[in-house]
């Protein structure tokens, strides 16, 4: 069973979330805006946060960037908004997903329970780590260091990297990617997945270059 936190200045929403979330099972609980969920962050943990963006008292962009500075629970974001840059921030702010407004409840659980399992299959990992060069990933404690100076990624990214490094000097096709990492059937834009490369290589440096991108196919990660 899940504790999720819904916050969603609609009502009408967080009750049809809340019908569906408790239907399969979870506990549910509700915050009219952001200061309500990090007040319940403050107080208990969640296994995950549905997060909407434009809300009262403070939206969901600032709530999320309070509660990371906490604790690591999952949030997958929610939105009437689909612009690119919302999608950018909320990545770079370290949310899980992205669900564009109107959703099927259906998919929503989906993304919901993929999340979930994906965060806690990290932490029952055994202790492995990947070295090339300055580059150093601890698959395990979920650090990336260049020249012995840790790295600050988005909880996507380090999937993405962790998982194309455990792949490495294999093509990876764009659904291989998406299932793998998003770890369900991919119902959004997939563009989302050339965003995170984007980002990825960003916060690689001058170690963006191992990500080589093949033309009409997929990434490889050049290990």
């Amino acid at each position: 069973m899940y504790k999720i936190l819904i916050t969603d200045d609609e009502e009408k929403i967080r009750a049809l979330i809340k019908k569906y979330i408790v239907f399969e099972g979870h506990e549910a609980f509700e915050a009219a805006n952001g200061m309500e969920a990090v007040e319940y962050c403050q107080k208990q943990d969640f296994d995950i946060i549905l997060m909407d963006i434009m809300m009262p008292e403070l939206d969901g962009f600032s709530a999320v960037k309070e509660i990371r500075k906490n604790q690591d629970v999952p949030v997958l974001m929610l939105s009437a908004r689909g612009e690119e840059y919302d999608k950018i921030h909320g990545f770079e702010l370290g949310i899980d997903d992205y669900v564009v407004k109107p959703f099927s409840p259906k998919e929503l659980m989906m993304r919901i329970d993929a999340i979930v399992k994906r965060s806690s299959r990290s932490h029952q990992s055994e202790h492995e780590i990947f070295t090339k060069d300055g580059l150093a990933a601890d698959f395990t404690a979920r650090r990336v260091t260049i020249n012995d100076l840790e790295i600050e990624m988005s909880p996507k990214e380090y999937d993405l990297l962790f998982f194309m490094i455990k792949n490495r000097n294999i093509a990876l096709t764009r659904d291989k990617l998406i299932t793998e990492v998003w770890g369900y059937d991919f119902y959004g834009d997939d563009r989302t997945l050339d965003t995170h490369i984007k980002l990825l290589r960003k916060s690689l440096g001058d170690y963006a270059s191992l990500i080589t991108t093949l033309r009409g196919v997929g990434y490889r990660f050049e290990g």
